[in-house]
């Protein structure tokens, strides 16, 4: 059974920091490119944030949190992470793990990130 199960987020003030963590089991890890999304409040569309390829040495990421957020993985751990700095009020969403392989397609339940003012 697929499962990706994410963690770590919160409440946090602007210009805080928080780390999540999104646990993996049930596929072939270290085979997958592993994503973060996020999705505001009032309707709007879910955005990519961070990506990260199998051997999680390329990255990538939305110009929104470039410079502020970094995605790393552990594949021995099955885990992928989202260090973000630097909060601020836009960052305010619900987190999504996502895990892609050709037409493979695994997500997470989210995680709510509040940035507080």
């Amino acid at each position: 059974q697929v499962q990706l199960v994410e963690s770590g987020g919160g409440l946090v003030q602007s210009g805080g920091s928080l780390r999540l963590s999104c646990a993996a089991s049930g596929f072939s890890f270290g085979s997958y490119a592993m994503r973060w999304h996020r999705q505001a409040p009032a309707g709007k569309e879910r955005e990519l944030v961070a990506h990260i390829n199998n051997y999680g040495d390329a990255t990538m990421y939305a110009d929104s949190v470039k410079g502020r957020f970094t995605i790393s993985r552990d594949n021995a751990k099955n885990m992928v992470y989202l260090q973000m700095n630097m909060l601020t009020l836009d960052d305010t969403a619900v987190y999504y793990c996502n895990a892609v392989r050709l037409n493979l397609d695994y997500w997470g339940q989210g995680t709510q990130v509040t940035v507080s003012s």
